[in-house]
């Protein structure tokens, strides 16, 4: 059996081109590796062609693309007799909506707000404008609704087998409505002249038994569909008389009769761009296929997790990362819930069970006490390890050269404040207007508050989101903790101060409905259930808001250091020194030992070796001013310029300089398409010159022509030849600090993750580009030449990537010797002297007596010649107190103190064993899941 918290998690990214047969076959190699838990990508149903696996459509089944049931049988098969558990990724919280193929919303579509799954749908059915019945705006048009009529993109078809009618655009299936049978059959009958055929009589016979509104009803829609289906030549006549409702150019009456009937049902078409202002469901960030569940709702909650309950039972699965959690409307009834269903299903109180979530934390924000969760997915600790590792003496000069090329300030608040603008103003702009009428219809169902105008709220409220400081508040229904209050309270303060009209209460009022206090006894007598609902929506609502404008735009704008501009990140962060970080770590041995840690995964911004190759540019912030005043010049030829418009911007072209260091693969004859897909991407989600609304053709195409300009050596040759010169450099200094990021990450309090196939040099650009398939074959050859390494030969020979792979496997073996150190052992920073002190991170984990030393390096330009030159050990004028330990594989193990010329040998980091003669105290208690 696995043990019940993973000594290592290797991330698989599931798909039709890699699917469980496929990662069946790479379990023998994970286990060499020293990986224990496979942590596997979502397998449920998705949508067909989904390369990710997020856009689930039916939770109860395996996904038929990746092999279905019996492919994840001999997927677990493999993994018992390789004796690895299994994480899911799982998404409680969104579905893949429109198209053909989710059957709960097509029951939705269909029935409205009578269908048994609206429930699980969080849709506000009165809020469309000018329609008499409720209903759910489908934003699937790809023109204006009434050219995509008038030209047919519409059409009305009887699917015989099912006896039903539906409308469709292109691949997205429209049921419509059964109440409206009678009339459609009346219509094509009369349309194909088949009243006196015996056919038509009885099409006509079926529709006149339905009389009165909403008829035939749920109950009677199953036989009225099975009758209608059993009239012999019924689908021909229909196929006939459905001419009536043929819209199309010169069509004018079959136009207006089809567009008559699609206004009489549970949803209204429209166009796309609809969907920031108009759409009343809610969505995934601001994804239109991706609808929001109401897992609050015990029913749904039920349906959705039945799998993993099977899987539970058969002892198939032994953790869970749950996705997304600030979608949630209550977390903390989630957790309960949850953790009473994995309890029941293992029958199990003690064994722990292993659960992360993906949360997002701001600089000093502590993850929630949730029940059962371990700890998050570990992107606030790669961030950690990165402002850790950068030089601090760098950052500022950095600020100064990002002022200069920019014109902006280096603060960050400034653009992310406008980059939440933006936001609202365009993508999620129809999440906010709801929230917005919900304020006011809270006000206005009280005399002392119903003269706050609409307008005044929603300013209010625009003002309340702009300054909120993270990703969300965590209110249940009995109200606020301690701590979001004062969060609340806080944000309420910044926003009056920002406030120019007339205050008179509404920002008490706005206060007051966040924290519920507005339903508290003694209050006015406001709707209790509305203000509830009101303040765990705007809980929903921010978390999205921040991601799209802190991740998804702001770190597109703002380019002092792209190797801090990470998921969870803070872009404009300074350095950590070293005290702080171990301050960070005994905190979390003590707190949550067992989270992940990442240094790459599906959603970060870049490789985790590209990453470490641009923190290297804080060593040498002089350089890189030179470098870039340089290139700008040699590449000004090669801009494209028309009137006002430069492509790239200035800003922009700055940003391009440091992804290009940190994939720099020339070698690489995709690297120019990876290149321009990412400058694409990047250009839009920035949302400046361009814009996935508003793409701007011209612009694109310029950056496009750019990119291909300087990267042709025959036009382009004196930059490429200054790019690769520096590139080479950083690669060694990358590569240096790559190490250190992999040591720490392996031997600090927490679950190392490993991200597929970063066990050689990960140098990818943001998705999908880190989703290219993985070469292991080559990796487990690799592997099994290495069973002993000659470290100094791999050192010499580090850019195939051999060394870090090496690296890699020392380390889990490690683990796996000294487990229970690295997973319940305290963390006792070690100090080291002499003067390159500051180039030293080092600490020890310690459980009993049994104990690991670990010493990272960092700041490697002054010890590798700028990085022409791998560092030689002697190098090191520093060493390490180690007061209290024996540490093996030194002569005189009890010594106090340990050379650092000594420690390191071939490489700037090392993890030695030892053992602990001091006082010893008490072990700490295991967490229990």
């Amino acid at each position: 059996m696995p043990a019940a918290i993973p000594i290592a998690t290797y991330r698989l990214q599931l798909s039709a081109d890699f699917n469980f047969d496929a990662a069946a076959a790479v379990v023998p190699y994970l286990r060499a590796l020293g990986i224990t838990h496979l942590y596997a990508s979502p397998f449920m149903k998705a949508r067909k062609g989904s390369t990710h696996g997020y856009d689930i459509i039916d939770h109860t089944q395996f996904n038929p693309e990746l092999g279905g049931e019996a492919g994840f049988e001999r997927l677990s098969a493999a993994l018992k007799q390789n004796d690895l558990g299994l994480i899911l990724d799982f998404v409680p919280n969104h579905v893949g909506v429109h198209f053909a193929d989710n059957p709960w919303w097509l029951d939705v579509l269909e029935w409205g707000q009578t269908s048994s799954h609206a429930v699980s749908f969080d849709i506000d059915w009165e809020l469309l404008p000018y329609r008499a019945r409720g209903g759910v705006l489908l934003p699937i048009i790809g023109a204006f609704y009434g050219h995509a009529l008038e030209h047919g993109e519409i059409e009305l078809r009887y699917d015989a087998k099912e006896g039903s009618f539906s409308a469709w655009y292109f691949e997205h299936r429209l049921p419509i409505a059964p109440e409206r049978y009678s009339e459609i059959l009346r219509t094509v009958v009369k349309e194909a002249g088949a009243e006196e055929d015996a056919a038509g009589k009885e099409l006509l016979f079926l529709a006149s038994r339905y009389h009165g509104l909403r008829r035939p009803n749920r109950k009677e829609a199953p036989a009225f569909k099975a009758e209608l289906k059993a009239i012999g030549g019924s689908a021909d006549i229909i196929a006939r008389g459905l001419e009536a409702y043929r819209a199309g150019p010169d069509r004018r009456a079959q136009t207006l009769t089809l567009h008559h009937l699609l206004e009489r049902q549970h949803y209204k078409l429209g166009h796309w761009r609809l969907a920031s202002s108009d759409i009343n469901y809610r969505r995934f960030f601001d994804v239109n296929s991706l609808a929001g569940l109401r897992v609050e709702d015990a029913g749904t909650f039920e349906a959705t997790h039945r799998l993993v309950k099977r899987l539970l039972v058969e002892g198939k699965l032994q953790g869970l990362r749950l996705d997304h959690i600030d979608g949630l409307r209550d977390p903390v009834q989630y957790f309960h819930r949850l953790r009473r269903l994995i309890r029941g299903a293992r029958g199990d109180g003690v064994t722990p069970f292993y659960l992360v979530v993906e949360k997002i934390l701001g600089e000093d924000e502590k993850l929630p006490a949730f029940s059962g969760v371990h700890g998050t997915t570990g992107y606030e600790w790669m961030n950690t390890i990165t402002r850790l590792l950068v030089d601090g003496n760098g950052m500022d000069p950095l600020d100064e050269i990002f002022r200069q090329i920019s014109s902006k300030s280096p603060k960050l608040g400034p653009i992310l404040k406008e980059a939440k603008r933006r936001v609202l103003e365009t993508l999620l702009t129809s999440e906010f207007i709801v929230l917005a009428r919900l304020l006011a219809r809270i006000a206005s169902g009280h005399y002392s508050t119903r003269d706050y105008s609409e307008d005044s709220l929603r300013q209010a409220l625009e003002l309340y989101v702009l300054h909120f400081p993270v990703y969300r508040t965590y209110l249940t229904s009995s109200g606020p903790s301690a701590h979001d209050r004062s969060l609340i309270a806080q944000t309420i303060e910044k926003a009056r101060a920002d406030w120019f009209a007339a205050d008179d209460g509404i920002f008490d009022f706005l206060r007051d409905t966040l924290t519920m206090d507005l339903v508290k006894p003694g209050r006015a007598a406001h709707s209790a259930p509305r203000v509830r609902r009101f303040a765990l929506k705007v809980q929903q609502f921010t978390g999205p808001m921040m991601a799209k404008s802190l991740e998804d735009t702001t770190f597109y704008r703002y380019h002092r250091l792209l190797a801090l501009n990470e998921v969870g990140g803070d872009p404009a962060a300074k350095a950590l020194p070293v005290d702080a970080f171990h301050q960070r770590m005994q905190t979390r041995a003590r707190e949550s030992p067992h989270g992940m840690t990442a240094t790459a995964t599906h959603d970060t911004k870049r490789g985790e070796d590209a990453r470490t190759r641009i923190m290297a540019l804080s060593e040498i912030p002089g350089e890189w001013a030179s470098a870039v005043a340089r290139w700008k010049v040699l590449n000004a030829p090669h801009l494209v310029i028309d009137g006002e418009m430069r492509a790239p911007s200035a800003t922009f072209e700055y940003m391009l300089y440091q992804a290009l260091l940190g994939a720099w693969q020339p070698d690489d004859d995709s690297f120019l398409e990876r290149m321009q897909a990412y400058a694409l991407k990047a250009a839009r989600e920035g949302k400046e010159e361009t814009s996935w609304l508003n793409p701007h053709g011209a612009y694109e195409a310029g950056v496009n022509t750019f990119l291909a300009r300087i990267l042709d050596p025959s036009i382009s040759s004196e930059f490429l030849e200054a790019i690769e010169t520096l590139a080479r450099r950083l690669s060694l200094m990358g590569a240096l600090n790559s190490l250190s990021q992999l040591t720490l990450k392996a031997t600090m309090p927490g679950v190392p993750d490993f991200y597929q196939g970063t066990e050689f040099w990960d140098l990818s650009l943001v998705d999908p580009d880190n989703r290219r398939p993985v070469d292991f074959a080559e990796r487990a050859s690799a592997l099994a030449s290495l069973e002993t390494p000659d470290w100094d030969h791999l050192a010499r020979h580090w850019p195939d990537g051999r060394l870090k792979l090496a690296w890699t496997r020392h380390l889990l073996k490690l683990r796996t010797e000294l487990s229970d150190v690295f997973a319940g052992g305290d963390y006792q920073p070690l100090e080291p002297t002499g003067p390159h002190r500051n180039h030293v991170v080092a600490f020890a984990r310690r459980r009993g007596r049994d104990a690991a030393i670990v010493v990272a390096t960092r700041w490697f330009a002054a010890f590798s010649d700028g990085g022409r030159a791998w560092p030689r050990s002697e190098s090191y004028d520093a060493a390490l107190d180690v007061s209290g330990y024996s540490v093996q594989g030194f002569a005189d193990a009890d010594a106090s103190k340990l050379r650092l010329s000594d420690v390191l040998g071939h490489l700037p980091v090392a993890v030695l064993q030892a053992r602990y003669h001091g006082a010893a105290k008490p072990a700490r208690k295991r967490s229990r899941g």
